[in-house]
Order: structure tokens, then sequence, then C-alpha cells
């Protein structure tokens, strides 16, 4: 019996944040988290706790259970043509399915493969643009990739930029943590321009309303 993904949703539109922001996307989201649950009654005991993110279920636009050949038609389907075929793997946490066979698919049907993950398990080679997301007090499993995009500030210590600065990835980012009753954009910029390794990411598509 062939593997089967269980997709949230997949659509077309421009990446919102980090070093690709502005670029044609498909955007597939995998269901399900190994750092919460996606219950809002689970979030305070989860590693966690700030996502904004619905990953439940398959009811979300384009979702439901894929063979591999069904998840690459689908993800083809949604590219209106030109430029390079980009494919973002995100969640949840995508790495829970996404598996090699579906990465050297999805290159073989012509498009880079980008997975956002927050990197507790393993990234496999085969993928094209690696985005790690730490959390605290979950332990990193990766520590090579292109772009660290780190949700800022966490209290925690383990979740310090100073914490992450050595590892190898091209390129560094805060991302003002999106908390209601909070604005943490100005202590984001202030720490960038004191520790200019690291740059501001903003959450765009928000900005120009798209998904």
């Amino acid at each position: 019996m062939s593997r089967t993904y269980k997709i949230k949703e997949c659509f077309y539109t421009l990446q919102g944040e980090g070093a690709q922001a502005g670029r044609a996307a498909v955007f597939l989201r995998f269901t399900g988290c190994n750092l919460w649950s996606g219950r809002e009654e689970d979030r305070h005991a989860a590693v966690c706790k700030f996502c904004d993110t619905d990953f439940i279920g398959t009811d979300g636009t384009n979702g439901g259970r894929y063979t591999l050949v069904q998840c690459v038609e689908l993800v083809a389907s949604l590219w209106p043509g030109g430029g390079r075929p980009y494919v973002v793997c995100t969640g949840g946490e995508p790495l829970l399915q996404l598996d090699v066979p579906l990465i050297e698919a999805f290159q073989a049907a012509g498009f880079e493969v980008a997975v956002e993950t927050n990197g507790t398990l393993p990234v496999p080679e085969q993928i094209d643009w690696v985005c790690v997301s730490p959390k605290a007090d979950a332990t990193l499993a990766v520590s090579v990739g292109d772009e660290l995009k780190l949700v800022y500030p966490q209290t925690e210590p383990s979740a310090h930029p100073s914490r992450f600065a050595e590892l190898a990835f091209s390129h560094f980012f805060l991302q003002p943590k999106d908390e209601a009753g909070q604005n943490h954009l100005s202590a984001t910029v202030a720490y960038c321009l004191s520790h200019p390794q690291w740059r501001v990411s903003l959450q765009t598509h928000k900005i120009m309303g798209i998904e």
C-alpha cells in the first residue's frame, strides 16, 4: 500500500518571511506537530506555546489525504507557469511526514523544495532550502542550514539568540513575536542593531493581507 500524506492545506501565495520574502511559492502545510497538539487546552503545557498556525486536521484549502503522486500533482496544478517553481513544506512540523521520495518527486517535477522546521528532527540532505525556527527547551537536531529564524523574544534562556549565533547558517533572522497586546518590534530592532549578524524578519504576508 502506498503511503499517504495528511495535508492541512495547500495554496499559492508569496513567501512572507525571511530570506525568501516576496517570492512566489506553493505552500504545502502538513498536519501535526511534535511540540504542541494544536489544541488550545494543551497550549499551557506545550513546548511551543506561541504558535499562531492551525495545523489540525485536513479541512483547509485543498486539504486531505494524498498519495505521493497526488501530492505532486496538487502542488504542480497550483503553479501558474514561469519562474523557478518553488514549494514550501511547512506545518506544524513537516518533517514528521515529509520524506525523501516526496522531496525527489517534487524536484523531478521541476520544483525547488524548501522546508520550514522547528529543527528537532533531522533534515533530509535532498532539500534545497532549509529554514529552522528553534523553540525554547526543544532539543535542536539541526545545526546547518540556509536560514535560522528565531521568534523574539522568548523569555527562556535556551532561546536567547546568542545560543544560536555560532551555528552554520547562511542567514540569521529575528522575527518579532506576534502576541496580543504586545509589540516586540522595537526590541527586535534594537537587538539587531546591537548584533548585526542578525536581521529583522517581518510577517509581510500579514501586512499585505494574503495567506
